[in-house]
């Protein structure tokens, strides 16, 4: 049977008839006369060479004929449907894709994403981590979640939390820190800012420029505390990315001096026209960060 003659309104009337056993019910269910459904019936009848209903005084009666080909049409309808519906939905959807931090990401995003992907089901959110180097435009970035001033060129810059920076350290070095001014004689776990130990510091109320002999630098703060919570020395950190290790005790934050020295900023190219995506991850942020 050549595909292009398939009668696929008589199989529509005829699987309607057969499920109510009615030409009458169907007629009502296709919003069509009894008539037309009688007549593509019988067309299907014609084109099979075979009858597929025995007429009753009072309805319709499946013939043996009639018996094996419903499940198979009702099936093919069914998956029909059900591939249209998932073309449709697709048809909407839209990718959003965010570049972020990956101390404000493992410390703040993925444990909310979640919700984000409830209340918007139709975005499909795809996030790379980078360490605050994200180029936007270079890697097709929508948006990118930045620790920073705000200060990016060619850039519009939502801020989003700020981000002050305190001392961190495993609980075995903690009880040998009494005053600030035994971080002097400890190994500084730091970024790769060297004047986030002297602004501390000075905000600690210490000289600053002291000539450590003993510093590693990281290019992330989550490998700068994983560090720290091995015991290989202090980290200077955001206590609110990392709550979960110091509600633990996995980490303690053996001073409440803080510095500020930046926030973390939702940022996308000036150029670059908001989507409804990105407006709805921005706006999402924001009431979160606010809740």
């Amino acid at each position: 049977m050549a595909r292009s003659n398939l009668p696929l309104k008589a199989l529509r009337a005829f699987e309607a008839s057969a499920r109510h056993l009615s030409f009458t019910r169907a007629a009502d269910e296709l919003c069509v006369t009894q008539a037309a459904v009688s007549h593509q019936v019988k067309r299907l009848e014609d084109h099979l060479k075979v009858p597929l209903f025995k007429r009753l005084p009072r309805g319709l009666m499946l013939t043996q004929e009639g018996e094996r080909l419903l499940p198979i049409i009702k099936t093919s309808f069914d998956q029909i449907s059900h591939t249209l519906e998932r073309v449709a939905e697709s048809s909407h959807r839209e990718v959003l894709n965010v570049g972020v931090v990956g101390t404000f990401a493992v410390g703040w995003l993925l444990p909310r994403l979640d919700d984000f992907q409830r209340q918007f089901p139709y975005i499909d959110v795809r996030l790379s981590t980078h360490n605050n180097r994200a180029e936007l435009a270079a890697e097709g970035l929508d948006v990118a979640i930045r620790f920073g001033t705000g200060a990016w060129h060619g850039t519009a810059a939502q801020p989003l939390l700020p981000a002050s920076l305190s001392v961190m350290c495993a609980p075995a070095i903690a009880d040998r820190l009494k005053a600030p001014a035994d971080v002097l004689g400890e190994t500084w776990l730091r970024s790769y800012r060297a004047d986030e130990w002297d602004e501390w510091l000075l905000a600690a109320g210490l000289p600053s420029g002291y000539p450590t002999a003993r510093s590693i630098v990281f290019d992330s703060s989550i490998a700068m505390v994983e560090a720290a919570i091995q015991g290989m020395g202090l980290a200077l950190a955001p206590p609110r990315m990392f709550s979960r290790q110091l509600n633990s005790g996995a980490l303690v934050q053996p001073f409440d001096t803080a510095v500020s020295l930046g926030g973390y900023w939702l940022t996308r190219l000036q150029t670059r026209p908001e989507t409804h995506a990105m407006a709805a991850f921005r706006a999402w942020l924001l009431k979160a960060i606010n809740a």
